[in-house]
């Protein structure tokens, strides 16, 4: 949920990293990924929490096809289980392949999986939509899933 700047510039200083304003701003505007939203003297997060944060989303229907990106190493496991949110509070997609890509290249040898998102949205899984185009859910079984042929 939201947060009041004040609040949170008051925590940072509590804990001994004290941060301005104009540092938090800039922070929230340069940030590649727009993980952050300031509006109205509070701030909230867009997506990927450690701890359970109600992001005030709506199901939305889902294009027909998102993408997910992953590593080769962890494919076998992805194949067997589906995909499972692991320490994260969704599993996260994108209509884009090569943002998909750039995400796996994080972790090791790339690979792309398509999820058919329009078939799981119809046998009733719900599907979000971030400030900053990330789709969430909950899992993908393993019938939703093909790997992106290059």
């Amino acid at each position: 949920g939201w947060v009041k700047v004040c609040d949170l510039l008051a925590a940072c200083y509590n804990y001994g990293f004290p941060v301005t304003l104009e540092e938090l701003e800039y922070t929230v505007e340069q940030d590649d990924k727009q993980r952050f939203t300031l509006k109205d003297g509070k701030i909230r997060c867009n997506q990927g929490h450690s701890i359970p944060v109600d992001l005030e989303l709506t199901p939305l229907q889902p294009p027909k096809l998102l993408y997910h990106g992953t590593s080769t190493r962890f494919l076998d496991s992805i194949l067997q289980t589906g995909l499972t949110k692991q320490s994260r509070h969704h599993v996260h997609l994108t209509e884009d392949i090569a943002i998909a890509k750039s995400v796996g290249n994080r972790y090791g040898q790339p690979v792309v999986l398509v999820i058919d998102a329009v078939d799981m949205y119809i046998d009733g899984y719900d599907f979000y939509l971030t400030a900053n185009n990330v789709w969430l859910t909950d899992k993908v079984p393993v019938e939703y899933i093909k790997v992106y042929e290059y």
